[in-house]
């Protein structure tokens, strides 16, 4: 008996530290910040690479199929982590913000970039990725930068709040 109410006392109490909350609902953006700038498109020209099937050192380039197809897997991913989250009355706004950009994000990998991957890896003019890039940019930056703002503003003030050591970008003092 004494078990059980043991089992229901710790599943009803929130045992989700601070760290986890800023670590899955903010810090885990910063790989989808290329989105913003020209960051993916570089990522896209310079494609990682991976090691070649059946080797343990020889390494080929990755298609901008599957770099894409990585980022989406980590985005839903995270999502998956964010719904686990418990929204406590501090953290609600946060993760709803985050959620919203993970979406937003997400349906712009699936659709457009998935599109200009094949893009590239089909040999595409030049000229012709660049304007699909910046099409892309032009369309999506301005509610993107809206919720990765308001986002960052959230995780300054819930790091700061619960003393988070966080560095802010190049040259950034912790909680700045």
């Amino acid at each position: 008996m004494l078990a059980l109410l043991t089992c229901q006392i710790l599943t009803s109490c929130n045992l989700t530290n601070p760290e986890k909350y800023f670590d899955v609902a903010v810090l885990n953006c910063n790989t989808i910040t290329g989105i913003s700038g020209d960051g993916l498109m570089q990522e896209l020209e310079s494609p990682s690479v991976k090691l070649k099937e059946g080797s343990k050192s020889d390494v080929v380039p990755m298609t901008r199929k599957e770099t894409i197809d990585l980022k989406i897997l980590f985005i839903e991913d995270n999502l998956k982590k964010l719904s686990k989250l418990t929204e406590t009355a501090e953290t609600k706004e946060m993760i709803e913000t985050s959620t919203s950009l993970h979406e937003y994000v997400l349906a712009i990998y699936k659709n457009e970039y998935r599109e200009l991957a094949k893009m590239y890896d089909e040999g595409a003019p030049q000229e012709q990725i660049q304007v699909k890039g910046q099409a892309i940019h032009d369309k999506y930056n301005t509610r993107f930068e809206e919720l990765f703002n308001k986002l960052m503003m959230l995780g300054k003030s819930y790091a700061q709040k619960h003393n988070i050591s966080v560095k802010w970008g190049f040259g950034s003092s912790p909680a700045n």
